[in-house]
């Protein structure tokens, strides 16, 4: 069942629309109008096109028994680029809300089936890329006090 979107109020749907058209429309001209959550588009859109090598390597270390990334669909690869960013470097974000918001913006775009897909693909990546990463990132602040 598909839910009633208003694209504009979701700063998911904008962060799909602006990547899409910068890796695949070499759209290079990011403007960001305003909008309330603007900080946060312009981060995650900018972050994730600037580690983008980065991103792709976590889906190779993730994925790569599982997919290709190049093999899936153009806004299907957006979405789970822009979603491993904010797994990676918005720590206080919930992995929850992040599934959730981006699943939901995936309605505006993809069938329901994909969308049954990417809910599988973005919950295992966020378990293993969490996990693994809520392990150094504590490894590194007891480190750190100690010295």
């Amino acid at each position: 069942m598909r839910t009633p979107y208003n694209p504009n109020q979701s700063p998911r749907v904008i962060i799909i629309q602006k990547l899409y058209g910068n890796f695949f429309n070499n759209d290079t001209d990011l403007t960001f109008p305003k909008h309330r959550f603007k900080k946060f588009i312009k981060d995650v859109v900018l972050g994730t096109i600037e580690r983008d090598d980065v991103i792709k390597e976590e889906v190779k270390k993730y994925l790569s028994e599982d997919i290709q990334l190049t093999n899936l669909d153009k806004v299907f690869q957006v979405i789970v680029k822009s979603a491993i960013f904010e797994f990676l470097y918005k720590p206080k974000v919930s992995t929850k809300i992040i599934i959730k918001e981006y699943l939901n913006a995936s309605n505006f775009f993809l069938e329901d089936s994909q969308t049954k897909y990417l809910n599988a693909i973005l919950d295992k990546i966020s378990k293993k890329i969490r996990t693994t990463n809520a392990w150094i990132w504590i490894n590194q602040k007891i480190f750190s006090k100690t010295f």
